[in-house]
Parts: structure tokens; C-alpha cells; sequence
């Protein structure tokens, strides 16, 4: 993030604070951001510094690190929170739904007709062709994300080891997602008390930079009433988020059963949701073991497409769960098989749904909360170890990627010497020379266009 100079400062002290934002321009900007924020959580937390601290500056440099550093601690996609809690900070309750909402929604929209595309014209040789190309770069892509996290989590021996058992027990073991997890965090609750420096590994995004002048929520700005901690007011948005889940469940028992796809999917990424500790990346395996491995509602290789578009669409990387629910209603034939778009599309925004409902009562009902306990071993310690775990868990995931872009019948069948050329240059092209996402697929869906075409 930039700093400014002693100049920049002088001036930038002369300039007033700007006016206060009313209602249709928060809503325009947040939906401007949910049709550009491309790059991933970085990006997308660089996009809304630069808008939000340095050109609008609707909040200052430290109140926007304090509640980035809050949604850090979060399950659930912080920079999606991030844009919840400022939007909530701004006009309350309605105004963080809005700008939660507004930062997905055209990411879901697009979502759904790449998925129809995919799953209509997935066999036609130009399509086929891109996503030859595409399934390698993925494979780089989870690779360098397990190196991207490993070198900020794994600072001594104890996290090394953390993340090697986490690998040990998903490849060896199978052991579930949720048990690792749970296993990572209470070692690091524990370990915190007997040995502190070890899981006091620090956080956050650095500390404030110089002023880019007086801001509308400033470093001094009083809490709005509205975000000051009250009882009534958390159970209140408690039980107002558990009761919107329940019904939205029901209704979906109520029409296709308890055992129905769409329930199924509902509960599944509900859970989903609560386990996404260290970023999108982390909670792939999760999704894998159950949309592929035990409900069966894709297929391995339809997962990395669907991974790939989720990387070429704005908003959170998450919202890959958005191309499993559709490419599940549609398999599944949910609403029928002469409705196979709507049914697709339902069960996406059910998905969709059911994954983002959490994170908006986190944010909600805990900003005021959760707050007063950042910074404090007790409480990051097990986020600590559990993005320790995450790195070995991620590397699992890599393997399986590789195995089957590298070996697409098995290990008893041939080995594909393009694919894997295409895997290596993508992975040269994000460690050696960090070129970006979106560069990176075009590139290797050109690749696999020429490769494709040249194999006819």
C-alpha cells in the first residue's frame, strides 16, 4: 500500500473531511466493486483500499486494517466481509447486506451462464480445447496457493509439523476435513498456553501508513450507536439469521425431502461455510470429499472447470460453489429433466445462499463482539495452527489435481506430456515471474487451443 510523502501529508491536512455518503452512491460503488474485483482476496482488498482509503475516503487507513484484521479471524471470504462491515459501518444492518450482496451477486449471475455453457457446448472442440489448457494452469494455481500460505503460516518447526500431520491425515487416512480442523485448533489452544512465542506468529497486514487526509470514519471517529456491542441487539440478529436459515431449510425439506439435492446441499454448505479458515483454497478439500466423493453431484474433472471459471469471474473464489450447485441441479434433474437450466440455477442460488448467510451474521451479530478480542494469543492461536493444517491439506488437493490433469485414465494409463508441459510453465510463470491470475488462464487457454487443435 502506498505511503504518502511529507508533502503529500501537509496537503492532504489542509483537505476536509468529505461529505457524508448517501445511500444510492454506497450502492453504486458496491456494486461497481462486485463487477471488477477481480485478483482474489488481494486483489479485491487492494481494490477497495484504494477506493475506499485513498480516493473516497469514506474510512481511514487504521479503522480499514482494524476491520480488515477482524475478518481475518473470520470463516468465511474477508474480503466479502470486509465490504459487509465497512458497508455496515456506513448505513447499518441494510447498508453492509446491500454491499455484501452487491460484491457477489454478479459473480453468481455469471456464474450460472458460464455454468450453461459449459455443461450445453462443453463437448464442442474450441470449448474443450480452452479447458485443456485451463486444467493444468489450475493445478499451478493450487500449488502456488499452498506456497502463498505455507510461507506466511509455517514460521517454525511447530507449524511445519502441524502441517505435515494435517497432510499425512488426509492422504494416508482420508481423515475428514472438519476433523483436521478441529484437531489443528485445539492443538494450538493448548499449545498457546505452555509455549506462546510458538503460536504468537503476529498477523494482520501491517500497521497504518501516513494519513491520506481526514476521512468520513476517521482514526477518532466515535463507534456509530449502531455498532456498539448490545446484548439485546446480538441475540436479536442472532436468532433473526438462525431463523431466516431454519426457514429457508424447510422450505426446501418441505419440497424435496429431507434427503432431496436441495436440502443436501443446503446443510452441506452451511457446514462449508463454517470451515473456510484461510481463504477459498482452504475449504476445496471440504467440498471435494462431499460434492464428489460422497454425494457425487460432479465429477473430479468437472471440478477443476469449474475452478478455472471460478478464477475468470469477479468476486470471491469461493463462489466456485455456485458452478457445484448448478452443475448438480442440473445432473440431478432437481426440477425435472425438461427444466434443467432453472433447476440448475436454483440450486446455485440455493448454494449461494446457504454458503454467504453465515459470514453476514458474523459480521452483523460479532463486529462489536469480536472486536475487543483481536490481538489476544488465546483467540488467534488456533487460527494460527489451523492455517498451518491448511497448508498440508492443500498440498493433498494439488496431488489429486495433478493426478488426474497428468494421468487423465489413471495411473495405469498414459501419461499427458502436454498437459504436464502447459502445468510447468504455468507454474514458472506464478513463482518465477508472478504474473497474475487472469493473464495466466488466457494464456494457457490459448495454449490448449493450439494444443488441441495441432492433436485433430
Amino acid at each position: 500500500m502506498p505511503t504518502t510523502t511529507p508533502a503529500a501529508e501537509v496537503s492532504a491536512s489542509a483537505v476536509s473531511a468529505p461529505a457524508a455518503v448517501g445511500v444510492a452512491e454506497a450502492l453504486r460503488f458496491w456494486l461497481k466493486l462486485g463487477c471488477i474485483s477481480f485478483g482474489g482476496p488481494a486483489g479485491q482488498i487492494a481494490i477497495m483500499h484504494t477506493e475506499l482509503v485513498e480516493r473516497r475516503r469514506w474510512i481511514s487507513e487504521q479503522r480499514f486494517l482494524h476491520a480488515l484484521n477482524y475478518c481475518m479471524l473470520l470463516p468465511g471470504p474477508e474480503a466479502q466481509q470486509l465490504a459487509t462491515y465497512i458497508g455496515w459501518l456506513l448505513h447499518r444492518t441494510g447498508g453492509g447486506i446491500a454491499a455484501g450482496a452487491l460484491f457477489v451477486l454478479p459473480s453468481l449471475f455469471l456464474l450460472i451462464a458460464l455454468s450453461w455453457v459449459y455443461l450445453r457446448f462443453g463437448d464442442v472442440p474450441v470449448v474443450a480445447g480452452i479447458f485443456f489448457g485451463l486444467k493444468p494452469a489450475v493445478t499451478a494455481l493450487v500449488l502456488h496457493a499452498a506456497h502463498r500460505i505455507g510461507t506466511r503460516a509455517l514460521k517454525n518447526r511447530w507449524m511445519w509439523g502441524i502441517a505435515a500431520a494435517s497432510f499425512v491425515a488426509i492422504f494416508a487416512f482420508d481423515t475428514p476435513f472438519p476433523a483436521i480442523v478441529l484437531a489443528a485448533g485445539l492443538v494450538g489452544h493448548l499449545g498457546a498456553q505452555r509455549w506462546p512465542r510458538v503460536f504468537a506468529l503476529g498477523g494482520g497486514h501491517g500497521s497504518a501508513q501516513a494519513s491520506v487526509g481526514p476521512a468520513l470514519i476517521d482514526d477518532h471517529t466515535p463507534t456509530p450507536l449502531h455498532a456498539r456491542f448490545s446484548r439485546r441487539r446480538l441475540l436479536a440478529v442472532l436468532g433473526a439469521g438462525l431463523g431466516l436459515w431454519a426457514v429457508a431449510f424447510a422450505a426446501l425439506v418441505a419440497t424435496s425431502g429431507l434427503q432431496g439435492t436441495l436440502a443436501q446441499m443446503a446443510w452441506f454448505f452451511t457446514k462449508a461455510a463454517l470451515l473456510t479458515f484461510g481463504g477459498a483454497y482452504a475449504v476445496l478439500p471440504y467440498v471435494h470429499q462431499g460434492a464428489i466423493e460422497t454425494h457425487q453431484w460432479l465429477s473430479a474433472a468437472q471440478m477443476m472447470d469449474g475452478l478455472a471459471l471460478g478464477e475468470t469471474t469477479p468476486g470471491p473464489l469461493i463462489m466456485v460453489v455456485a458452478f457445484v450447485g448448478f452443475v448438480g441441479g442440473w445432473l440431478q434433474q432437481v426440477l425435472g429433466p425438461d427444466a434443467l437450466f432453472l433447476g440448475g440455477a436454483l440450486a446455485a442460488c440455493v448454494v449461494t445462499f446457504f454458503t454467504f448467510l453465515p459470514s453476514f451474521v458474523f459480521i452483523l451479530a460479532g463486529g462489536p463482539l469480536v472486536e475487543a478480542t483481536h490481538g489476544r494469543l488465546g483467540f488467534t492461536a488456533p487460527l494460527s495452527a489451523i492455517t498451518a493444517a491448511v497448508v498440508g491439506v492443500i498440498l493433498d488437493l494439488t496431488l489429486f489435481f495433478a493426478q488426474h490433469v497428468l494421468w487423465p485414465q489413471g495411473f495405469g494409463g498414459r501419461f499427458d506430456a502436454l498437459s504436464a508441459a502447459i502445468c510447468v510453465a504455468a507454474a514458472v510463470a506464478l513463482f518465477r515471474f508472478k504474473v497474475g491470475v487472469m493473464p495466466l488462464l488466457a494464456a494457457c487457454a490459448v495454449a490448449g487451443l493450439v494444443v488441441s487443435g495441432l492433436a485433430r
